[in-house]
């Protein structure tokens, strides 16, 4: 389907009244900022999708905060995804996007029980990652259903990749002066959470109630929200999936120099014959079509062009004055709410080496360990072995990291790690690659493996799914039935495996690996300090 028509399907206002589902026990109608929605009911569940929850991010809205929502009037046909943010889909994505991209894309959806509730619904809010550039609401994997059915209001939504959500100029500094700059990716994320706020009790939720969970670029920016003032109060626990945090992530700052946000913004307008650091210039800008914009940018071109490469240190939305969680929570920085925080068992990291002597040299006075820890099997390429060391490093001992600095100052911490391999991938996979926890915590696991689905996949997804849905309602990730989930504490070390066997509570059987990926940090943490400082 092209986009004018998914532009009609979502856009489309019906005249008739609201009316409530066959048993009377709740209505597919709801009355939100901007107007009257009307959803579907399929299955025990009533979804409404491609809500505005802002204004469309077009025309003189591109790169500024979201704007208030348009009011429609009538009934708002919300039965259909509005489009995803701009972007080239990744080929070989896990969770492709069911619609077609384009620039006005500020929707949410909602998933809610169709029976009523004798109270206030727990509210989980989910952030697509997809490393800034890819993602959005839309892919199967990512339904609410299952949550709705087991008493939670699911509500998700799009917020604004690559070079329409992330950017600076010297021009937009000037039109927006005393404002944050260049994150209006993460400013949509903030505007999503205060739509949530005023809005989801409508949907029977608990404004009060909010669990805030993502993955990979969702992860990292549940680690911004954090450390966002602008979002304290707008949610109460929150889950770090593959978000990072440590020394292997860099933001440029806003100005300063050849190096900074303004400055790649500088060489992106010339790119598209745009020179000058005025209101006229910034007006051409805004004029250069959608697609063209876009740069071809997705997760496998991101490191080149003129693109600034994610989020940009502005000191407010992206994870404080450093831009380095872990950083910013050693200083006592950051909402003090309970916390699930983990990664997966061969997640995604990068060390660059031509062979394995360069690889363990670059662990400098620890090479030696790093020779012992990350042994190299006859046959095995160094790539491979790369990969694995730099998973610990980008993913798996910052999520450790960012557990044992919250715990240590009294917040409720929770610590996993996915090792399942679905039944069908488990001969030709070591372990669980980046991502694919997620179908298991939605318990979507049919949409992403379909006829190659066992009874194993099942359970492993109906566990951590109830593990997600306990942590929402209490900050306490108990399930009946299913193994003790101990809270983080330093001096034992312990997380929750979720393993081919189940779900297992265990000390960190990588606590080694792990000690020498956190030394291997701090050096580079020291190193940068150092040459900021020349």
């Amino acid at each position: 389907m092209n986009k004018l028509a998914w532009m009609a399907a979502w856009a489309v206002a019906v005249g008739a009244a609201g009316t409530a589902v066959a048993d009377g026990s709740a209505a597919t109608h709801a009355r939100v900022t901007g107007g009257e929605v009307a959803g579907s009911l399929e299955h025990g569940v009533i979804a409404f999708k491609g809500i505005p929850y802002a204004a469309p991010s077009t025309g003189a809205n591109r790169w500024r905060a979201p704007q208030p929502v348009v009011p429609w009037t009538g009934v708002r046909n919300a039965t259909a995804y509005g489009p995803d943010c701009m972007q080239i889909p990744f080929p070989g994505d896990a969770a492709p996007l069911g619609v077609t991209p384009a620039e006005d894309c500020l929707y949410a959806n909602v998933w809610k029980p169709a029976k009523a509730s004798g109270g206030k619904l727990p509210v989980m809010v989910w952030i697509y990652g997809g490393g800034f550039v890819n993602g959005g609401s839309s892919p199967p994997e990512y339904d609410g259903s299952a949550f709705a059915r087991d008493g939670i209001v699911l509500v998700s939504f799009n917020y604004r990749l690559g070079n329409f959500g992330f950017f600076a100029h010297p021009a937009l500094s000037a039109e927006q002066h005393g404002q944050p700059l260049g994150n209006y990716g993460y400013m949509d994320q903030v505007a999503a959470l205060r739509w949530v706020k005023q809005n989801v009790a409508a949907f029977g939720g608990d404004p009060d109630n909010v669990t805030i969970f993502g993955e990979s670029a969702g992860g990292m920016s549940v680690h911004a929200l954090l450390l966002n003032p602008l979002a304290q109060g707008l949610f109460q626990k929150a889950i770090i999936e593959s978000g990072g945090g440590g020394a292997a992530l860099a933001s440029r700052p806003v100005s300063g120099g050849a190096e900074s946000a303004e400055a790649k913004g500088v060489q992106l307008a010339a790119q598209f014959g745009v020179r000058g650091e005025d209101a006229a210039a910034l007006q051409q800008l805004r004029a250069i079509p959608a697609d063209k914009l876009v740069d071809g940018l997705n997760m496998a071109t991101m490191g080149k062009g003129n693109y600034v490469g994610g989020p940009i240190l502005d000191g407010t939305y992206n994870a404080g004055s450093s831009g380095l969680p872990v950083v910013e929570y050693a200083a006592g920085k950051g909402a003090r709410v309970p916390v699930m925080v983990g990664a997966n068992s061969m997640d995604i990291g990068f060390m660059n080496a031509k062979s394995f002597d360069d690889l363990y040299a670059q662990f400098g006075p620890d090479a030696a360990k790093a020779r012992e820890l990350y042994p190299a099997p006859a046959g095995v390429p160094v790539a491979a072995i790369a990969f694995e060391a730099g998973g610990d490093q980008m993913m798996v001992e910052p999520a450790r990291r960012t557990a044992q600095l919250l715990s240590a100052r009294g917040q409720p911490v929770y610590e996993f790690r996915f090792s399942y391999v679905a039944d069908s991938l488990r001969a030709k996979t070591p372990g669980a690659p980046h991502a694919t926890e997620i179908p298991y915590v939605f318990d979507t696991v049919e949409a992403r493996y379909g006829k190659d689905l066992t009874e194993s996949d099942k359970a492993a997804a109906r566990a951590m799914h109830a593990y997600w849905v306990a942590f929402a309602r209490t900050g306490k990730p108990e399930v009946a039935g299913l193994p003790a989930w101990p809270a983080y504490d330093s001096r034992q070390d312990k997380l929750m495996n979720f393993t081919d066997k189940g779900p297992v509570a265990e000390a960190d059987p990588w606590k080694a690996r792990l000690d020498l990926a956190e030394r291997y940090g701090d050096r580079r943490l020291q190193q940068a300090k150092h040459e900021g400082a020349k």
